[in-house]
Parts: C-alpha cells; sequence; structure tokens
C-alpha cells in the first residue's frame, strides 16, 4: 500500500487541497482530506500537486528514438521507457506514410509491446496511423513518394481487393514500389493494435476508406487535408470521429468557408487533437478552440517526434528522414516543419501559464478526454477504483514521479526508476 499525502489533488471537478490518495494492488482505494500529522506510511508532498497520468494519442517519438527507426528492434519498448520521465502514463506510438515493409515492423513492436507491459514503462495503446491517404497537397513533413491512392487501395465497388503481403519487401523506406492495397492489408493483419487512422477524406474514395475502417473499428481521425465542410460533414456522418492537429496541415478557418476546421470546431462527434507548444497554434485559439467545443471534446498532444528530449540542434530522424530540433519545433533540412519538441508536462505547463486553464480543465486536456474517447475505463481521472497511474508535479507543474498502475515509474531524485 502506498499513501501520498498533503499535496492538492486534481479532480475531474475540483481540487482538493491538501488530500490524500491511497494505493493498492496498481489501483487507487480512497481519496479523502489530508490525514492529520503523523499519519503511517506516508510520502508527503505539500507544495505539490497529484494529476492522473498523461495520455499522449500522437507521439512519433522522443530522445532521439523515432517508431519507424529501421536500426532498432525495441523502438517502441525505449520509447515507452522514456515517457514517464514526462508525466505520460499511456501514449499511442505514432508514424507517418510508410511502406508495407515499415508499418509491419512497428505494429509487430506494438503488439509485442502490448502484450507484454513492462516495469517502469508507460502503457503501449494501439498505434496511431498517420496513413498513406493523405492530401499530398497537406503533406507536410510526411514523404509523399508514399501516399496513395484511397480508390485504387479499395478497388471500384469501395472494398478493398486481396493483396498477396507474404513475401513483402525486405526493403527500407526508400523502397516506394507497394499499392494501397498492400497498407490496408496491413492495417487488416494487425487489426487489434492499430487504433488511430488519419487521412484525407476529399480524396477519391476518401468517404468509402472512413467507412470501411470505421466498420472495423478503427477510430479514423480527419487530418493532413484539404476538405471542404461538406466533405468533412460528409467524412463525419460515415464515421470519422476524430481531428489530428487541428488548425495544421488544413485551410485556414475562413468565415465564409470554414472547411475543415470550421467542421471539426462545430460537430460535437468529433474529438480534436490541439498541439499545445505555443508554436504550432497560438495559445488564444487555442483558448477559442475549447471554448468551442469545450474540454471534454479536445485533446492535447504533443506530435513529439525523436527531436523531443534533445537539446536544440541535435540531429534525428522522421520516418527515415533527417530532422534537426529547433528551439520551438522539428524541422526537415529544407526547413519544412516536421512535428514538435514538444513534451506532455511541458503541453500542461502551456496550457495553465499561457492558455489561461485551470488545473483542472489542464487535465482533462491532457488525460481524460483521450482516457475516454479510446475506450480506456478508469484512466484518466483520479478517483476510487480507477487505476494507479497518476503524476505528482512540484508547484511549477514539474514532474516529480510518475507511477504507472501503482508501480513508481520514474523519480525525479533517483537516478533510475523502480518498484514500489
Amino acid at each position: 500500500m502506498i499513501v501520498l499525502s498533503g499535496a492538492a489533488l486534481v479532480l475531474p471537478d475540483r481540487i482538493l487541497s491538501p488530500g490524500t490518495l491511497t494505493i493498492n494492488d496498481g489501483r487507487i482505494v480512497e481519496i479523502r482530506p489530508d490525514l492529520p500529522s503523523g499519519a503511517h506510511a506516508a510520502f508527503g508532498f505539500p507544495g505539490h500537486y497529484i494529476v492522473p497520468g498523461f495520455i499522449d494519442v500522437h507521439v512519433h517519438g522522443v530522445a532521439g528514438v523515432d517508431t519507424l527507426d529501421p536500426d532498432i528492434t525495441d523502438a517502441i519498448d525505449q520509447i515507452a521507457a522514456t515517457l514517464p520521465r514526462y508525466g505520460v502514463t499511456a501514449f499511442c506510438p505514432t508514424t507517418v506514410a510508410c511502406t508495407p515493409t515499415a508499418l509491419r515492423r512497428v505494429l509487430d513492436q506494438v503488439r509485442r509491446a502490448r502484450e507484454s507491459q513492462r516495469a517502469g514503462s508507460s502503457r503501449v495503446l494501439p498505434a496511431h496511423l498517420e496513413s498513406n491517404f493523405i492530401n499530398p497537397d497537406y503533406n507536410g513533413a510526411q514523404p509523399a513518394a508514399c501516399l496513395r491512392s484511397p480508390r485504387a487501395a479499395l478497388g471500384p465497388g469501395g472494398e478493398r481487393r486481396a493483396a498477396n503481403t507474404g513475401g513483402l519487401r525486405q526493403s527500407r523506406v526508400e523502397d516506394t514500389q507497394f499499392s494501397g492495397s498492400e497498407i490496408l492489408a496491413e492495417i487488416e493483419r494487425a487489426r487489434p493494435d492499430v487504433g488511430i487512422v488519419t487521412l484525407a477524406p476529399e480524396l477519391d474514395g476518401g468517404i468509402d476508406l472512413v467507412r470501411w475502417l470505421a466498420e472495423r473499428g478503427h477510430r479514423v481521425s480527419l487530418g493532413h487535408s484539404g476538405a471542404t465542410f461538406d466533405e468533412a460533414l460528409a467524412a463525419i456522418t460515415a464515421g470519422a470521429c476524430h481531428a489530428t492537429h487541428l488548425f495544421n496541415r488544413m485551410p485556414p478557418l475562413n468565415h465564409r468557408a470554414p472547411g475543415l476546421a470550421g467542421a471539426v470546431l462545430q460537430a460535437d462527434e468529433v474529438a480534436a487533437e490541439i498541439i499545445c507548444d505555443g508554436f504550432h497554434v497560438h495559445p488564444a485559439l487555442v483558448r477559442a478552440a475549447i471554448a468551442a467545443k469545450r474540454p471534454s471534446r479536445v485533446m492535447a498532444i504533443t506530435d513529439a517526434t525523436a527531436a523531443a528530449g534533445l537539446p536544440p540542434g541535435s540531429r534525428a530522424r522522421l520516418g527515415g528522414r533527417p530532422i534537426l530540433a529547433g528551439d520551438s519545433t522539428a524541422l526537415l533540412d529544407d526547413g519544412t516543419i516536421a512535428g514538435s519538441v514538444l513534451t506532455m508536462d511541458r503541453a500542461f505547463q502551456i496550457l495553465i501559464g499561457r492558455v489561461g486553464l485551470s488545473p483542472v480543465d489542464a487535465v482533462t486536456l491532457c488525460a481524460t478526454t483521450p482516457a475516454r474517447e479510446l475506450g480506456l475505463v478508469g484512466h484518466g481521472i483520479l478517483a476510487p477504483e480507477a487505476a494507479a497511474d497518476l503524476v505528482v508535479l512540484d508547484q511549477n507543474f514539474t514532474v516529480v514521479q510518475t507511477y504507472v498502475g501503482g508501480q513508481l515509474a520514474y523519480s525525479r531524485n533517483t537516478a533510475a526508476p523502480g518498484s514500489v
């Protein structure tokens, strides 16, 4: 049994300060006002906050490791071991558009990591694929040579034709001689390990692909897209319920042509990601989006790359392409923005300090909404019987400790994470 006492507990509807939280057998068993001085078995945290563990549904890498790195056989495990340092207790490993061989490799790693949760690591959730079916006019750092047509992948009738993937080429991402149907075959093969799929619905066959993925239980996200307002609404009707990094890699919001961003803002069926680094989206627009959709329909994400957690000027890779860690974001060699260098603890700080949210609302964006949207019952909240995935923050909202399933996964004051 672990007793954490004296901190301000950020609950779903209020802050209990000071409060005491008791953990047993991987779950929160009690929350109450602070125990009197001298209570036994207590770790005292006066002047601190305790919040639910952060859940990042969009992260490509961290600390020099990319999900698609062909030279690292346990990239997902390495990322999972690093993320508790930033308060992340669960995450969706995220890919850029890639070859079937690369996709198979990363999804196999995701499956293995989900089957054997490692002590001291974040929980690995089903992957988020920024897929091959995005609009080349809005691809950003996504490799254009890997993009494919939804119509060709599905076939004229809107259903995928069988593809022979038994002899997938054992090549690196430079080999782009593959079909879209091979990508769909990999998604079918690894169905339980594919959570979110980002696509552009305005492409020929895009609406059919939304429907095809949604019928198979995947969470379809609209992004890297130039969809009109009406095209976006059609995709939502077909089953899309998620938006990838709202405002980024889509047309600007226009009062006469609201486009994809406008459709997402007014559609309660859609939960929207926002990169909360203060650079990708101005804090004032983050605040406006949250006001329009409510915290319960917005998810803070990092869109972090392998450059996150590295000093500015460091080199890393994104889907096999070199990137540079800048002061505010990650960049391709040609200056194209390539994801972020953000971590979730910093996103939480920005939401409170620059966007102006309360800690309760910031927790909703960073933990509660993503947990609910991904169907993680008993996660993303501090409540009796909830999973003991939580973070202790100091008064500056810097991570002091991270617990995953009641086990200490990270402590600022120890050389290495361990179990309690």
